[in-house]
């Protein structure tokens, strides 16, 4: 079932939590709505779900208006962060309870019944689980039977509000990837709420990103992480230095270093910000008169180590820069420089904390300040 979402709007109170949103969903595709607490994601699952009506605007499913149907005419799956199991009832009878209460003329007998919710707990691969209550089950466990419950009834769409926020995070990587093949057996229309960007980018098939009840991008997970549409998409979308500079004729100019910057090739003298990946930023140690280019100019940004901290096969390095009004750090911090190396160059190099250090960008992400005029 497709889903057509158009210019949907909706206040609570002073808030507004949505604004004029449109968004098309193909049949059988997983999408992910990312993006920080209170940005308006959650809210829009409720009105796509039928659990909330938008003050203005129409969901239409596979272009039937469907703004108006109540909740239980939609034929919408439903999965909560927290379960919501029935746990004074087994799993059988937790996944078996949406097919008892279906009008008379719409029920399967006992047997149908009983094939269909084995069938589904086998798909889950929890069968020999059918006799046990909630209770008894692990999160990953009770999460996977709120997903067979709410596939049931046979949902023409299936909605999951932060479905793994609760889980830790080893057991949240293994549903990520059983939900994904899941998905493929299944091709069920699938919208998932997260705020996690590690799993909406390995999840699902498009990620939508939004901010402040606008939608800021939308795109497949390799086109966004690869072409930010927006300072807030780059900074979202995992760890990221942010940089200070002037644009002028497709060069960007910071911490005393020149950058390409094609998407600034029409600037003049304007104010910009590049924004660069810890693991896109060299590393070496500082030599007084040797870390310039063929022109005289500095070739990357010195900078002190100020801790390294390695776990596995990465060695991340916080660096204060020399220049301290040129930088923010992936959390925000000024004065901050976060570099990623591998922790086997990390070692070899021997670098110690306190040294002093220069990182060059091998690539930036260059936002222009369009109040500064282009």
């Amino acid at each position: 079932m497709s889903i057509e979402i158009r210019n949907v709007s909706k206040q609570f109170g002073s808030f507004q939590a949505l604004r004029d949103v449109s968004l098309d969903i193909a049949s059988g595709e997983l999408i992910a709505l990312l993006g920080p607490s209170g940005c308006g994601k959650t809210t829009l699952l409720r009105i796509i779900a039928g659990l909330e009506t938008p003050d203005v605007g129409s969901i239409h499913f596979s272009g039937e208006d469907t703004t108006d149907v109540h909740v239980r005419e939609r034929n919408v799956g439903f999965v909560f962060q927290h379960y919501a199991l029935f746990r004074h009832m087994t799993v059988f009878e937790n996944v078996a309870f949406g097919l008892r209460v279906k009008p008379r003329n719409q029920r399967p007998s006992e047997a149908q019944i009983r094939t269909k919710v084995m069938d589904l707990l086998k798909l889950v691969q929890l069968d020999w689980l059918a006799d046990r209550h909630p209770s008894q089950l692990s999160g990953g466990q009770r999460q996977r039977i709120a997903l067979a419950r709410a596939l049931a009834v046979e949902p023409k769409v299936l909605l999951l509000d932060e479905p793994f926020g609760a889980l830790d995070a080893k057991v949240r990587k293994e549903l990520r990837r059983w939900l994904r093949r899941l998905h493929d057996e299944l091709h069920v229309t699938s919208i998932f709420v997260t705020h996690d960007q590690e799993e909406a980018l390995e999840v699902a098939d498009r990620v939508v990103v939004i901010n402040q009840g606008r939608i800021e991008q939308s795109g497949s997970p390799q086109d966004v992480w690869d072409n930010p549409a927006s300072p807030f998409v780059y900074g979202f979308l995992g760890d990221v230095n942010l940089f200070h500079g002037r644009a002028n004729d497709g060069l960007v100019h910071m911490s005393g270093i020149e950058l390409d910057a094609p998407e600034a090739a029409q600037a003049k003298d304007a104010k910009a910000f590049a924004y660069v990946r810890p693991h896109d930023l060299d590393v070496e140690r500082y030599s007084p008169g040797q870390n310039i280019d063929a022109q005289g100019r500095p070739r990357g940004i010195v900078a002190q180590l100020s801790r390294a901290i390695v776990v596995g096969p990465i060695a991340r390095l916080e660096l204060i820069p020399a220049d301290e009004n040129q930088s923010s750090a992936p959390g925000g911090e000024d004065t901050l420089i976060e570099a990623q190396i591998p922790a086997q160059q990390f070692k070899e190099m021997g670098l110690r904390e306190g040294e002093t250090l220069v990182v060059t960008p091998r690539r930036a992400k260059v936002f222009i300040d369009q109040a500064a005029g282009i």
